[in-house]
């Protein structure tokens, strides 16, 4: 059962307001809502979910459905705790439907059905691809993180679907967005990914790339560090420091993550230990079976340590970027994440960036 926690709406902002802006909402409109977002929890004025639920009927009003679909994406942010945030995310899913016919990509939605511990679980994802792209071209599968979902990282999508020359498959971490309605465990999330890897392959010329922010770069790190992606792409994912017993959060993210894992109230430490010490990828780190993996993260990300991205240098294939003065994820940094990102993955699939530009013209 989804669960509240003592959490300030400031803290949030403190955090979030460069990734606000980064992913499009204008900053006067942001800012009238950090005024006036006084409580976390409560469906009213002053409410979070109010405030940006309001900003969004405004852009829904004025034709703006773009723009409503990201306001609506902050109001069910972070969890999906409370029934006000789970109409939040319909209302986003409605917005973001509607403003799809102005999408410089083709665009489809697929649920697909894929195992999950003894039984299937269906998967919504959101398939993008360059106007023209062959039916034969890669696949990336993508996603965000505990808090971060497909339709909130639209615009980075799209980039790399314009940019790469791949097809993108994107989709919610099990435990959040659409598919919250199972639990992220270490085993039924790994299952869902290949499931969803086995699908991907189908779709394209069967080149299956992985790209996942935040947690959704755990599991990237993992389909990487396991050989069963051809390509890996990891930006701030937790990797083993992260989920060491005992270790504290920030910004409300044992709140977050204890909601993912589908706790029914706020975990202790040795609980939270208990659950999380089992996403550790030591076992995978001390092989070496890994595809060509590229991992990024800031230098100051407050959620991931530096050793979750240097533990990577020195292996086979793979290379390492920490830049420096930024932070989780390096979102304020992300035109030249983006560049990099989208050099290595043509250079690592093999596919020809300039037949590619002269087929988006």
């Amino acid at each position: 059962m989804p669960f509240t926690w003592p959490l300030d709406p400031r803290d949030l902002f403190t955090e979030r307001y460069p990734q606000m802006l980064a992913f499009g909402l204008p900053a006067p409109d942001v800012d009238a809502v950090r005024a006036a977002t006084t409580d976390m929890w409560a469906d009213a004025p002053g409410g979070w979910v109010y405030e940006w639920s309001r900003l969004a009927g405004r852009y829904a009003a004025a034709g703006r459905h773009d723009l409503a679909a990201l306001a609506y994406g902050n109001a069910k942010f972070p969890t999906l705790a409370t029934e006000p945030m789970r109409r939040a995310l319909a209302h986003q899913a409605e917005q973001y439907g509607r403003s799809a016919t102005g999408f410089p990509v083709d665009f489809e939605r697929r649920v697909l059905t894929v195992p999950h511990r003894g039984g299937t679980v269906r998967v919504p994802v959101h398939v993008l691809a360059a106007p023209g792209l062959p039916d034969d071209a890669p696949v990336t599968l993508a996603s965000g993180g505990v808090d971060t979902w497909k339709m909130d990282l639209h615009a980075l999508f799209v980039a790399l679907a314009l940019r790469t020359g791949t097809r993108i498959m994107a989709f919610d971490l099990p435990g959040t967005g659409e598919t919250s309605d199972i639990p992220m465990t270490h085993d039924g999330g790994n299952e869902v990914v290949e499931g969803l890897i086995a699908e991907a392959r189908a779709v394209g010329n069967g080149q299956v790339a992985h790209l996942g922010l935040s947690m959704g770069g755990h599991y990237s790190a993992r389909t990487g560090l396991a050989g069963t992606v051809d390509a890996a792409i990891d930006l701030g994912g937790p990797v083993e420091t992260a989920f060491t017993p005992g270790r504290s959060f920030a910004f409300g993210m044992e709140g977050i993550v204890g909601n993912a894992l589908g706790l029914d109230e706020l975990p202790s430490p040795d609980r939270m230990g208990a659950r999380f010490s089992a996403f550790d990828l030591r076992p995978l780190l001390d092989q070496d079976i890994n595809a060509p993996m590229l991992v990024i993260n800031g230098a100051d990300d407050v959620h991931v340590p530096q050793h979750d991205t240097l533990v990577f240098e020195g292996r086979r294939d793979t290379r390492v970027h920490l830049l420096p003065d930024t932070g989780h994820c390096a979102v304020t940094k992300m035109p030249e994440v983006m560049a990099l990102t989208c050099d290595w993955l043509q250079r690592t699939l093999g596919i020809d960036g300039a037949s590619d530009r002269r087929r988006r013209r």
